[in-house]
């Protein structure tokens, strides 16, 4: 009997990736979302691509605390891979509440319905922002957290803690990895799933794509005055598909029984820093397209430079990133344009 994995959040951005790769390797998948920030068109998009008409999908609140524990009732789960939450920082910075509200209660109800099933993998979604401005730069899985600049980085750093101490507790009854992203960005290559933010884009590529295709106006670089070789921020940034095949790797690990403890932590990462500018001069160049951009003042809360050592993750789990920076951006402008229907 094929395990089965429920993806919280599974129909935005990185959860819609995830079910593709997952699906490919033989899992069976409940895609579990409130759509609070996403429509439809990836959860369409994954049955496309993986032709499962049949695919589960669960229209609930993981706040909710009987629908989740009505969930878990509901189906096998063996592995649950837990996105959902809000991302936006500024936004969290904003609303603090209602961040701390939605990213912790969620959490907490899916623990709990886990424990109370039994016990259960549970894979953590969680983020480079947890360094906060590190010290030195690459950053291994052993560099000091710090304290976040939003309440969206600390809401990660909670998570954190929380399946550290429930992991502890549960006396091997629930198992837990927590991968740190990097900077998430592309598409699938069939340009039927991607990213897909509802009003001004938050995060850097949707942007270069949106002011490619029309929809902005104009592209903002935010500081060049950094003390970088080109001025503006080092990223580590990594192809959606690379990224999603990490949680492969990662629920394979722990329903095999290869954990080296109960709770894990691997940086998912290239280990390769490219600067804003060269991203979106790559972009330009890959896709034959000029962008209307221009330099604005710094950002709070925008660290000068981060990017991963990945190496754990490769040696401990087998997984390594192998897209290129160019095929990301080919594919990231193959989905704005299936968007816009061109």
């Amino acid at each position: 009997m094929n395990k089965t994995v429920l993806v919280s959040g599974g129909a935005g951005f990185i959860g819609s990736h995830v079910t593709v790769e997952l699906l490919a390797a033989g899992y069976d998948v409940v895609v579990a979302d409130n759509f609070s920030n996403c429509d439809r068109t990836c959860f369409e998009g994954v049955k496309k691509i993986t032709g499962r008409e049949d695919l589960p999908l669960e229209v609930m609140d993981f706040c909710d605390e009987k629908q989740t524990r009505a969930l878990f009732a509901k189906y096998p789960i063996d592995a649950v891979i837990h996105f959902a939450a809000y991302k936006a920082v500024g936004e969290s910075v904003a609303q603090p509440l209602m961040y701390y509200r939605n990213n912790l209660q969620s959490f907490l109800n899916v623990l709990q319905a886990a424990q109370d099933q039994g016990g259960c993998n549970v894979l953590f979604s969680s983020s480079a922002t947890v360094y906060g401005e590190p010290d030195k730069v690459p950053v291994t899985e052993e560099t000091p957290r710090k304290s976040a600049t939003s309440p969206y980085g600390n809401t990660k750093t909670m998570c954190e803690d929380i399946l550290r101490d429930t992991v502890k507790a549960s006396e091997g009854k629930v198992r837990g990895i927590l991968l740190r992203y990097f900077n998430p960005i592309g598409a699938h290559p069939s340009a039927l799933i991607g990213e897909l933010p509802r009003g001004v884009p938050n995060n850097l590529v949707p942007f270069i794509t949106q002011t490619a295709i029309g929809k902005r106006e104009c592209l903002s670089i935010f500081g060049n005055d950094y003390p970088t070789p080109d001025g503006t921020c080092l990223r580590d940034y990594i192809d959606i598909v690379d990224l999603a095949k990490a949680h492969v790797f990662a629920v394979t690990r722990m329903m095999e029984g290869k954990m080296k403890k109960d709770c894990e932590v691997f940086n998912v990462g290239t280990g390769r820093p490219v600067s804003v500018l060269e991203l979106v001069n790559a972009f330009e160049k890959v896709n034959g397209v000029k962008l209307n951009w221009k330099f604005a003042p710094r950002r709070p809360g925008d660290v000068t430079a981060i990017w991963a050592d990945p190496t754990l993750a490769n040696t401990e789990m087998g997984w390594k990133a192998t897209r290129t920076v160019e095929e990301t951006l080919k594919a990231a402008w193959a989905w704005e344009k299936h968007l816009a229907g061109k």
